[in-house]
């Protein structure tokens, strides 16, 4: 009971006393937290459902036959003829289009063999479509009306047959015979699922189907696909995870200060209270408890904070995952009892743990020392040397964890030299403050007077809070600049990459949205219509499908090596001749690959891939290792002609045309966009599709900018709070000084350089740490999780830009302490003293 009473007075009064600073920390504690959960969230909605939509009608899968480049349909009679209690049935699964509406997933399946549930008495047809509710709704569907849906080359209307309950999931359902048709795929099916009967020995089963068919087909449990998109997505998932926590570790830099500045304040009380024998562990107690308080309430704000968040995260997100990840439409956001433990045990954890190690020196105040107010900061000028040499410990050990490889699959180790950086910056801050005075004093004083004079000695005088502020607002810079050195990089070797790769004059697709993973056909008219157009020089037929290999996604590739020989600029890794491995590959079975692919499986030039392909198992090999960032799965690219011999009937998905030089691009673009104007097709620019990739890009890092601003703000608010507080602090200081004569505009002027001196600090310290956590990001961390060589460019007129930005916000963040330091009663202040 007395400990609750010491808490009322000690920690509580003062905080309703000093309300907006109490408001300042449980905001940026709110923030953390509230990004933390919002990533979380956004990421999970992002993903969608992984689970076949199809489960819901036909009931749960037992077993999936596939098979890279399909399954041949054939074999769906050898498996119905085995001595086994089971039901097989085709399925085809792809990606539609409906104008105005976007894509929605099409299922192919055999209607008259295996009929779906909850059907109704609507009669099916085998041109007719089933639509899930949930889609009809979207679309405004009703049984009997009509649905114009694009499917490989063209877009063909199908009769609504029935509406069928399916929860949330939206898809339409056509058979397997008017599946096939409207893409094309006479013969070829995804997948086939398997429905063992409950009487029935499993193991038989699937023994006696691995009898039947070829070697090279893959039999599956229905999770397989599910869990490899998860595991896909996992390293894009924890980097972002551990980005979101730079906001939390700056608010942990922000209750560290906000303790301590309490700490400081009530030294005096702190010594009464020993004095007067309340114990050293109350004393602990005490602030703990604080801190406890500032974790809970803002972690509860942040919970709320993070789902309204997440609204503007999850599209974002879900842009990335579909343009380099898997096509997947955006579940509803939903916010567990696991999500909610999370963020409290987080922002608890994080406010407990920051404020240890003011509330372990608040215990150990001795009566005698508590009435000493410049004791504190003498003890932390005296030690801002040791800590320099920890800093350089702490330094080294960071540097070593640097060059350590993977754990898991995961740069843990990476994360760790970053923690540690940052680390070494904290603990170097103070002397790093120390020496910036002393250097500084002469110029502050020959620039602004007695003012800046003035400023850049408080500055070392309040060396226990400034560094923290320095440390905080430094992290979020350093954490800006790095990112934003990584990103400037990255798209820098990007638009490099594509001068190499996208060397053709116009490029024919399929029309309609597609995402990572999808290889829609082209009409098989296509190649010949577009050779036989005035002005075209040559052309190079490109096949893309989606494999697996080894258990992991991947994208096999095959195109005319001898076109991409003479007019395109494939960069291979140092040490391959491109001339050499490119004239190799023709009839071979030899195929280069993409870097992240070679660094996925541990792959180089001269080892040797078993490559399932359709009924065989071909050993292929690698010819040399090129440089790629169009997917972190990677690929693997053959000639056409090897592609060809082993899947003759794979078809064209892309086509690159290249112009005569005497020819003029647009009136062949013209021309083959009426040529091929009665199919479905795209044909684009170069320009085009540079500008489209560098917006896939920009897209694709909007989320990092997004979290980078957060981390910020948060930064922000503890620059205000600070500053709030060291006028607090310094009554005593601000009011000797209006009682000797200083003007209000003077003492505003101070604090206002005393800002502005914050940023400068921060900013240096935060540029230097960036430069060193960007080579940790570009030549560790993401190296390691998607396997990208990245060239370094840092961008130095956003820097530039962003580091004057937050000097300028830094130095507003000083207008209100300046103004409340300026409206202090030197009479009153003297009186208290």
């Amino acid at each position: 009971m007395r400990l609750i009473q010491l808490f009322r007075t000690l920690i509580l009064r003062p905080l309703r006393r000093d309300l907006l600073r109490t408001v300042l920390t449980i905001l940026a504690v709110a923030l953390g937290v509230g990004v933390v959960i919002a990533i979380d969230l956004a990421g999970d909605a992002a993903e969608g459902s992984f689970r076949s939509s199809l489960e819901t009608l036909v009931g749960k899968t037992d077993i999936e036959i596939v098979a890279n480049g399909g399954v041949d349909e054939r074999w769906i009679g050898r498996l119905a003829a085995l001595p086994v209690n089971a039901r097989f049935a085709p399925v085809i699964e792809t990606q539609g289009v409906i104008t105005g509406v976007g894509t929605v997933i099409m299922y192919g399946v055999d209607l008259v063999a295996q009929p779906v549930r909850d059907r109704g008495d609507s009669t099916v047809l085998d041109s007719a479509a089933i639509v899930s509710s949930a889609f009809a709704r979207r679309i405004g569907a009703r049984e009997g009306s009509q649905i114009r849906l694009a499917l490989s080359d063209s877009a063909r209307a199908f009769r609504v047959a029935a509406i069928i309950e399916a929860k949330d999931a939206e898809f339409v359902l056509l058979d397997i015979a008017a599946a096939q048709e409207a893409l094309n795929r006479y013969g070829k099916l995804d997948r086939i699922e398997v429905f063992v009967s409950s009487r029935e020995d499993f193991a038989r089963v699937e023994g006696e189907i691995r009898g039947v068919v070829p070697a090279s087909y893959r039999i599956e449990k229905p999770g397989a696909r599910s869990e490899q998109n998860q595991r896909m997505l996992r390293a894009f998932r924890w980097n972002l995870r551990v980005l979101s926590y730079i906001s939390l570790l700056v608010g942990a830099f922000l209750i560290y200060n906000a303790i301590s500045v309490s700490v400081v304040r009530r030294r005096a009380e702190i010594g009464i209270l020993r004095a007067l024998g309340t114990s050293r562990r109350w004393v602990l107690l005490l602030f703990l408890g604080e801190a406890l308080l500032f974790g809970v309430v803002g972690s509860l704000a942040g919970i709320l904070l993070g789902r309204l968040m997440a609204e503007g995260a999850v599209g974002l997100i879900a842009d990335t995952v579909n343009s380099l990840y898997i096509s997947s439409r955006p579940a509803p956001i939903t916010i567990g009892a696991g999500a909610m433990v999370t963020a409290l045990v987080a922002g608890i954890a994080m406010a407990l743990l920051s404020a240890l190690s003011p509330a372990r020196e608040a215990m150990s105040v001795l009566p005698v020392e508590a009435m000493s107010r410049g004791a504190h900061e003498h003890r932390a000028r005296t030690h801002a040397g040791r800590n320099l040499l920890w800093a350089v410990v702490v330094a080294a050990i960071a540097f070593l964890l640097s060059q350590a490889g993977p754990l898991g699959g995961k740069p843990v180790a990476g994360y760790a030299a970053t923690l540690l950086s940052v680390s070494a910056m904290a603990l170097a801050a103070p002397a790093a403050i120390s020496g910036m005075a002393a250097i500084t004093h002469g110029v502050a004083r020959a620039c602004f007077g007695p003012e800046g004079l003035l400023a850049a000695r408080g500055l070392a005088a309040s060396l226990s809070r400034t560094s923290v502020v320095v440390a905080a607002l430094s992290t979020a810079i350093a954490m800006m600049a790095s990112v934003g050195i990584m990103v400037g990089s990255f798209r820098e070797t990007v638009i490099v990459w594509l001068d190499a790769q996208l060397r053709a004059d116009l490029y024919v697709r399929p029309a309609g949205r597609t995402g990572a993973g999808e290889h829609p056909p082209l009409p098989a008219q296509a190649p010949g219509v577009t050779a036989s157009v005035p002005g075209v020089e040559a052309i190079d037929t490109f096949h893309a499908m989606e494999i697996e290999y080894r258990g992991e996604r991947a994208s096999l590739g095959a195109g005319d090596s001898t076109i991409v020989r003479r007019y395109g600029r494939l960069r291979f890794l140092p040490g391959e001749d491109r001339g050499t491995v490119l004239a190799s590959l023709p009839g071979q079975d030899r195929v280069i690959v993409s870097e992240p692919f070679a660094n996925k499986h541990r792959v180089n030039a001269g080892d040797v891939l078993e490559l399932p392909l359709g009924d065989r198992i071909v050993r292929l090999t690698v010819a040399g290792v090129y440089y790629d960032y169009s997917s972190e799965r990677g690929w693997i690219i053959l000639d056409r002609s090897t592609l060809l011999k082993y899947l003759p009937n794979q078809p064209v998905t892309n086509l690159a045309v290249y112009v005569r030089k005497d020819g003029a691009t647009d009136a062949v673009q013209r021309a083959l966009g009426t040529r091929l104007a009665q199919y479905s097709v795209v044909v684009a620019p170069n320009r085009a599709l540079r500008q489209n990739a560098v917006a896939v890009f920009d897209r694709t890092f909007a989320i990092t900018y997004a979290l980078e601003g957060v981390a910020i703000v948060v930064a922000m608010l503890g620059a205000a709070n600070s500053l709030l507080a060291m006028v607090l602090d310094r009554r005593r200081e601000f009011g000797m000084l209006r009682y000797l004569g200083a003007a209000p505009r003077q003492i505003r002027r101070m604090i206002l350089l005393e800002a502005g001196f914050l940023g400068v600090a921060a900013n240096a310290l935060g540029l230097v740490l960036g430069f060193v956590l960007s080579l940790v990001l570009i030549y560790v961390i993401n190296k390691q999780s998607f396997g990208w060589t990245i060239q370094f460019h840092p961008p130095f007129a956003l820097l530039a830009g962003a580091l004057a930005l937050v000097l300028a916000a830094t130095v507003i963040a000083g207008f209100f302490p300046a103004r409340a330091a300026a409206r202090l009663n030197p009479i009153e202040v003297i009186h208290e003293e």
